[in-house]
């Protein structure tokens, strides 16, 4: 698996992350599997949160990975927190109090990275630094990162703030790829000149912030996956083609058009099925070339100006 720096931190990470989100779908045996077939293929970062399966998520990755300080050297760990039933939440409280209860559930003294979940509005950039430098000076965090923040509120935090925010896990997918179309498209009068996040592609890059894009074969929000679907008949033609070329799979081709980008993207695999685990990093070892980037790109419907 190639490896990567994780934003501007010193911490080499996969370049690509291992979603568990769906890990409470699998019965012991299947999530022991997994997991170790992860390992085995250099796919040692985990990403986690709070609210997957409640917590049960979190628990079940540390049954299954057997969790004890040796493995732990071995892998990195990244959670989250501020999603809650009906609201948001980025108070010191229960920013301190959510981190204690990941440790607990996976059986570990630290998380590599802790990212903030969803933007709350409510949030006091005074507080989340407290919560932050506790967090830090007592070894319970190493990294920290946000997940779909744009780069106002990036600044916003940091204006407290002063650990650097090393990630920002965005939605970003071949169907999904607003942030790059609105790059093409400036000063157009078209839907995809239409700037909805202020830029926050070029803002990660400027910043050392590592992208993780997530939900990487979805259309919509959770629509579907576009690979295999009817709705798609040219954007398969196109990968089809390419991944027969390269004697791949289909979804190999769909992570390699995220990882040929420059911005040194990180995405979040949430797959269970150890197979499609498997087409997925071996992206990691091959690059599109300009031509088959953009001509997947344009086959997903989008239209260069």
């Amino acid at each position: 698996m190639r490896t990567m720096k994780l934003g501007s931190s010193t911490l080499e990470v996969p370049v690509v992350s291992v979603g568990c989100m769906r890990i409470n779908s699998l019965d012991k045996a299947e999530a022991e599997h997994f997991v170790q077939t992860a390992l085995e293929l250099g796919a040692n970062f985990f990403d986690h949160a709070d609210i997957y399966g409640s917590g049960e998520c979190e628990e079940i990755f540390a049954d299954a990975i057997g969790m004890n300080p040796s493995i732990r050297e071995k892998i990195i760990v990244q959670s989250k927190c501020g999603i809650r039933k009906r609201m948001f939440d980025f108070s010191k409280e229960h920013i301190l109090e959510s981190v204690d209860a990941s440790l607990k559930r996976l059986k570990t003294d630290y998380l590599d990275t802790f990212l903030l979940h969803r933007p709350d509005t409510l949030m006091e950039p005074e507080e989340v630094a407290e919560a932050f430098d506790i967090l830090e000076n007592s070894g319970k965090v190493r990294h920290f990162g946000v997940s779909n923040q744009n780069p106002m509120q990036i600044q916003l935090l940091k204006k407290s703030v002063k650990q650097p925010i090393v990630a920002n896990q965005l939605q970003l997918s071949i169907t999904n790829a607003n942030m790059i179309s609105n790059g093409f498209n400036v000063n157009m009068e078209n839907e995809q000149a239409v700037n909805r996040d202020g830029s926050v592609l070029d803002f990660c890059r400027l910043n050392d912030i590592t992208i993780q894009p997530w939900s990487p074969f979805q259309y919509g929000f959770f629509e579907g996956v576009f690979l295999g679907n009817d709705k798609f008949p040219e954007l398969n033609k196109q990968i089809d083609e390419i991944a027969a070329k390269y004697d791949v799979s289909n979804t190999t081709i769909a992570i390699a058009w995220i990882l040929r980008h420059p911005a040194h993207m990180q995405p979040v695999i949430g797959t269970m099925n150890v197979d499609r685990l498997k087409d997925c990093c071996q992206a990691s070892e091959m690059k599109l070339t300009r031509e088959e980037w953009y001509s997947i790109y344009c086959a997903a419907g989008n239209v260069l100006p």
